[in-house]
């Protein structure tokens, strides 16, 4: 009778802890589900379009000579070129690619997207001289319009506009790591465990 009873008291108890650990399983698949979810909501927050603006200031002498009759003669065109340019730097997050690792509780980027840098040059002409044999012509325009770039782009360079973009980056993707730390995850970049924004600062400030 004993016997029997310690049977059934063996039996209850394994069935209780069989539920309790299906119970427990329950809720760690459910917990798994729930940061796995806030973590996906927070990178399409981020996944945006960041902007960094900026705005350059320059003034070109052009010059042209055309001669004639073994140099003898020479026609000039000299104009005053005053540039305003609006430049923007621009990361699309949208094109981030990431992996989300539910079993080993990870986030893993896989690339993020280089800047792009867009340049509205706004060219005005002064003091221009010119002759009938010699005169400005579309290809003097597109000649100042890629001289003109070319030397905004040397200016974006040496300033502090890509790095402030790249600072703006780092902030938005900090969003993501500050998550994974609350909820317990990881995230790894370029083969990198990230725990701060200076390692992020490290990889991205090639």
């Amino acid at each position: 009778m004993l016997k029997r009873i310690l049977i059934g008291i063996a039996v209850i108890g394994g069935i209780f802890l069989l539920f309790k650990y299906c119970d427990f399983k329950k809720n760690d698949d459910e917990d798994i589900t729930y940061n796995t979810n806030l973590i996906q909501q927070q990178i399409v927050n981020v996944g945006k379009l960041v902007v960094t603006e900026g705005h350059f200031s320059e003034v070109i002498t052009y010059k042209n000579q055309q001669k004639y009759l073994l140099d003898m003669l020479s026609f000039e065109k000299k104009a005053l070129v005053i540039v305003n340019a609006d430049v923007t730097v621009a990361y699309d997050l949208h094109k981030m690619k990431y992996n989300i690792d539910e079993k080993n509780k990870t986030i893993t980027i896989i690339s993020i997207p280089k800047e792009e840098i867009k340049i509205s040059p706004d060219i005005q002409f002064y003091n221009v001289e010119q002759s009938k044999l010699n005169p400005f012509t579309g290809d003097d325009y597109n000649k100042i319009n890629k001289s003109v770039k070319a030397n905004l782009a040397k200016k974006i360079e040496k300033s502090s506009l890509k790095t402030n973009a790249q600072n703006r980056l780092i902030s938005e993707l900090s969003k993501i790591l500050i998550l994974t730390n609350t909820v317990g995850w990881k995230l790894q970049y370029e083969g990198k465990v990230i725990e701060s924004e200076k390692d992020f600062g490290k990889k991205i400030k090639l």
